[in-house]
């Protein structure tokens, strides 16, 4: 079923528990990635982990192909914000920060999340600025859960719940014009979901949207410039940028967060609907 205006998808708990099932694939990729972060290794190298475990767990790359787009992941370096072509090239060094962007189908369902992780030795303030980001992306699902809960809530109260926190937690640029978006049996639909914005407009918050919510935002100025691959966009001033996402759902009786392996339960405690155990078995 889709809504009109924006056509927005919805989905039923069943189908939500296939995309469950996408999210938890993207999730061990990401994991796997996260602990291979080091000097010396390369963004190829992170590519072919994330291809590996995609496949091996039946599902296919959602990046690899899209539009032309020739990897598995995005690995976004320092003042790359999104979209960066994997390279043997580019290898890691410490200080750096890299945000790693993942996606995988399986079963006709998609999956989409992202992580930034320091490399070796990295200054305070550039994880002090990805630990704010993961906070906005926590603070606009849990604005979410809570909209949806009181049969009031619309889209932007994500959008400003997300800039509340990230203004809240220092002076860094929201990164304007990209954002989060409807994900289900395609990566990308109805609605796109800003970072920023005035509470209370867009479409109510109903059982069976699912949202991937991604802040992305800068140590400066939120200007971006888009490289001649076409693909890679950095900081029009060079300063280092995070980027973080989850994949969520809202149910009937509360959010899902579907990249995480404990569904947001550490995170939004009750706002997580039952069908995600209080306790996980997976790490």
């Amino acid at each position: 079923m889709r809504r009109p205006q924006l056509d927005i998808q919805l989905k039923t708990p069943d189908q939500i528990e296939k995309m469950r099932a996408a999210g938890l694939v993207v999730a061990e990729a990401l994991r796997r990635m996260r602990e291979a972060v080091a000097p010396g290794v390369s963004t190829a190298d992170l590519d072919a982990i994330a291809e590996a475990t995609i496949r091996e767990a039946g599902g296919v790359p959602s990046f690899k192909g899209y539009h032309g787009f020739p990897a598995s992941i995005c690995s976004s370096v320092n003042e790359q914000i999104v979209h960066a072509i994997p390279s043997p090239k580019q290898v890691l060094q410490p200080g750096d920060l890299i945000s790693i962007d993942c996606g995988a189908v399986l079963d006709g369902w998609h999956g989409d999340s992202a992580i930034t992780v320091g490399v070796g030795d990295v200054d305070l303030a550039l994880l002090k600025m990805a630990e704010v980001a993961e906070d906005a992306m926590w603070a606009g699902i849990a604005a979410a859960a809570r909209g949806a809960a009181s049969g009031k809530g619309r889209l932007t109260d994500i959008s400003h719940a997300v800039e509340t926190a990230v203004r809240k937690g220092g002076r860094y640029g929201i990164v304007d014009g990209y954002g989060g978006h409807g994900i289900g049996t395609e990566m990308h639909q109805d609605p796109h979901v800003l970072n920023h914005g005035r509470p209370g407009k867009g479409p109510r918050l109903v059982p069976g949207m699912a949202l991937a919510i991604e802040p992305m935002i800068t140590m400066a100025s939120p200007r971006t410039v888009e490289l001649a691959d076409g693909w890679t966009v950095v900081t029009r001033d060079g300063s280092v940028a995070a980027h973080v996402e989850h994949s969520m759902a809202l149910l009937p009786d509360g959010v899902w967060v579907l990249t995480a392996f404990d569904g947001g339960r550490a995170r939004l405690g009750d706002l997580v609907t039952a069908r995600q155990p209080a306790a996980s078995t997976t790490p």
